[in-house]
């Protein structure tokens, strides 16, 4: 299959879940700042999520660039990613809604921790397919952010029932060590 196509459809998917998560607020009642304060915490995991949902589509734009052809596990693996990611606005909500307590927090987690397995799986099969020597393979070596990240989820949601925000800090230190677009296939592809 060509990787255009799938890397479109991953797009549109992608695009309907940031607007399903911006049409999740509801509108303030009054006309003043304070009337805003309600609104934050919902605020905050929107903008925590719109962060790990661009962090994945700049990603996988990057994976997809870096392949020649796409197998049929690779579609598998790209809806299992696509899966855990369209249920971020609906945690998402959930866990702004609750002022981020602990089983929405751990939930979030836990979908974090899904996504970033299906992360790993999509980019393991799109190398298994592509091969050892493709330009993808060369570019994730041993995956040091990947295997990072799963480790920390786990990590964060057994801190939620600690703590929430002690979780929700993990969270963004994942985002910010993925913030930065994975460079490692843009180089792999000027090289």
């Amino acid at each position: 299959m060509n990787k255009d196509r799938l890397g479109a459809f991953s797009d549109g998917v992608i695009a309907i879940i940031i607007t399903i998560m911006v049409l999740m607020f509801k509108m303030p009642h009054g006309d003043t700042l304070k009337s805003l304060r309600p609104m934050l915490p919902v605020f905050l995991s929107y903008v925590l999520s719109f962060i790990y949902v661009g962090i994945y589509w700049n990603n996988h734009h990057h994976m997809l660039h870096a392949v020649k052809q796409i197998s049929g596990p690779s579609l598998c693996a790209n809806l299992h990613l696509l899966f855990w990611l369209s249920l971020v606005p609906v945690v998402t909500g959930w866990m702004g809604e609750n002022h981020n307590s602990a089983f929405p927090v751990a939930l979030y987690g836990v979908l974090l921790l899904m996504a970033g397995i299906a992360y790993y799986i999509l980019g393991q099969s799109l190398i298994k397919y592509d091969g050892p020597d493709s330009a993808l393979a060369a570019a994730f070596g041993r995956d040091v952010k990947v295997i990072t990240s799963i480790v920390i989820y786990p990590a964060t949601i057994g801190l939620t029932f600690v703590n929430p925000w002690l979780a929700l800090t993990g969270y963004v230190a994942v985002a910010i060590m993925w913030i930065v677009p994975d460079n490692r296939i843009e180089r792999m592809m000027t090289e």
